[in-house]
C-alpha cells in the first residue's frame, strides 16, 4: 500500500464552536432554533439523549453546522477527557456545536472522514492529543494547533475508504460484544425479580427476619492503616474494589503492610459479605461477596464484613437483596449524614430485615446467576481478544501496513 507523510492540518481543519449564555438554552423543537451538541453528548457514540437548542441567530459561520462525517471533539474537559471524540451521522436536525466542543472536519480531497475518525480516535492519538491539554484549575483546554502538527501516514483515497471499512467491521463486532456484555450484566437482577420480586417478598407466606439473627461472624469494621504502611504485604480490599454485588479484579487490589497475628482478625474468606459504612450518600452500603481467595486479604476500615447462617441463608441471594430497593430503603433511613458523606453502624447493619424464601429456592437462583456469571466470563474473554485484535489492527493501519 503506498502512502505519503502528512500532518493533520494538511488535510484536516478545526472548527470552533458557538459562545451562547446558559440562559439563551431552549428545546432544539423551538421556532427559530438549531440544535446545539455539547461535551455531554461526546460518548463512544453521539449521545442525542439529550441535545440542547439555541436561537440560530447565535450561529455566525456557515461551517458551524455539523454535518455526517464531521468529528465531534471535546476541547474544553477535565483532563483524562479533553481530545474524546465521536462520529457524526445523519442529525434529524440543523445541528450546531458549543463553545466547549469543537470540529474535526476533513478536506474531502485527500482525506476520507472515516480514515481521519478512525486514525484521530486511536488509542495512539488520543493519548498524544490529550497531553496536549493546556491546564487550568479545573479543565483542561485542547491545543488544536498542536494537534494540526500531528504527523500521519496518508494513502491514497480508495485505500483510506478500504481501511475506514475494515476498521468499521471490526468494531461492529466489538461493540455487538459490548451489547452482550450489558444484557448479561442486567440478567442476574431480572432473575431475582422474576423468582422473587423487587424486594424478595412475592410470597406473602415467606418470613423475614433481621440480619442480625442471621449473621454467625460480625460484622466487623476493617483494618486502618497509615499510608506509609501502602505498597507491599497482602492485598486489601478497599471501597473502589467493588460494584454491583462483586470484587472487580482481586489481582489489581493494593497491598498493605502488616504481621500476621495484626493481620487474622481482618482476614477475608470466600462467602463473607462486605458492604460499605462510610461513604458518598449514594454508594452508602455497597456490598460484596468475597470469591475464592489465593493469599490472605484483609479489608480496610471505611467497610464492615460478616458471615451468614449457610442452613438459613445463601449469601449470594444476600447480596442481591441488599441490592434492592426496599433494602436500600433501609440503609438510607439508618444513615448519619455529615457534610460530604453518611454512615451506618454494626447495629444499623444488624437491624435490616431481610426476607427469608426456602433455601432450595435461593439456591436455584443461585445456580442460574452461576451459569450467568459463566456466560459473562467468556463473553469478557473473546471482548479482550477482539479489543487486541482491534488494537492491532490499527497499528497496521496506520504505519501503513494494511
Amino acid at each position: 500500500m503506498s502512502s505519503t507523510g502528512a500532518v493533520l492540518g494538511d488535510v484536516a481543519e478545526f472548527v470552533r464552536g458557538i459562545n451562547f449564555k446558559p440562559e439563551d438554552v431552549v428545546s432544539p423543537t423551538t421556532l427559530g432554533a438549531v440544535a446545539c451538541l455539547r461535551t455531554k453528548n461526546v460518548q463512544a457514540e453521539l449521545d442525542c439523549v439529550d441535545v440542547w437548542g439555541v436561537d440560530e441567530r447565535f450561529v455566525k459561520r456557515a461551517d458551524q453546522i455539523v454535518s455526517a462525517g464531521d468529528i465531534l471533539v471535546s476541547s474544553a474537559n477535565s483532563w483524562n477527557l479533553v481530545g474524546k471524540c465521536c462520529w457524526i451521522s445523519e442529525l434529524p436536525w440543523k445541528t450546531t456545536f458549543g463553545g466547549f466542543v469543537s470540529v474535526l472536519r476533513a478536506d474531502r480531497q485527500r482525506m476520507d472522514p472515516g480514515y481521519l475518525y478512525r486514525w484521530f480516535s486511536s488509542d495512539r492519538t488520543q493519548a498524544t492529543v490529550r497531553s496536549f491539554g493546556q491546564q487550568t484549575t479545573n479543565i483542561s483546554n485542547l491545543n488544536t494547533a498542536r494537534c494540526l502538527t500531528l504527523p500521519l501516514k496518508l494513502p491514497t483515497l480508495p485505500d483510506q475508504k478500504r481501511i475506514a471499512a475494515l476498521l468499521d467491521r471490526a468494531d461492529a463486532l466489538r461493540a455487538k460484544r459490548r451489547a452482550t456484555l450489558a444484557l448479561l450484566d442486567g440478567l442476574s437482577s431480572a432473575v431475582f425479580l422474576e423468582m422473587f420480586g423487587e424486594a424478595g417478598t412475592t410470597k406473602p407466606s415467606w418470613p423475614s427476619g433481621e440480619l442480625a439473627s442471621l449473621i454467625v461472624d460480625g460484622p466487623q469494621n476493617g483494618l486502618y492503616r497509615p499510608s506509609s504502611d501502602y505498597g507491599r504485604g497482602v492485598p486489601i480490599l478497599r471501597i473502589d474494589g467493588f460494584y454491583d454485588g462483586a470484587v472487580v479484579d482481586m489481582a489489581a487490589l493494593k497491598r498493605v503492610d502488616i504481621s500476621p497475628s495484626q493481620r487474622r482478625p481482618f482476614e477475608l474468606a470466600e462467602g463473607d459479605i462486605v458492604i460499605n459504612r462510610v461513604n458518598s450518600i449514594e454508594y452508602l452500603g455497597k456490598c460484596a461477596l468475597i470469591p475464592k481467595l489465593i493469599e490472605p486479604t484483609v479489608f480496610e476500615s471505611n467497610m464492615m464484613r460478616f458471615r451468614v447462617d449457610l442452613s438459613v441463608i445463601h449469601p449470594r441471594f444476600l447480596v442481591q437483596v441488599l441490592q434492592t430497593w426496599e433494602l436500600k430503603s433501609q440503609i438510607l433511613g439508618r444513615a448519619k449524614r455529615a457534610v460530604n458523606q453518611a454512615s451506618i453502624n454494626q447495629q444499623d447493619v444488624g437491624s435490616f430485615r431481610v426476607p427469608l424464601p426456602p433455601l432450595s429456592l435461593q439456591r436455584e437462583f443461585v445456580t442460574r446467576v452461576a451459569a450467568i456469571e459463566r456466560l459473562s466470563s467468556a463473553a469478557k474473554r473473546s471482548a479482550l481478544a477482539l479489543d487486541s485484535l482491534f488494537a492491532s489492527l490499527q497499528h497496521q493501519a496506520f504505519n501503513g501496513e494494511l
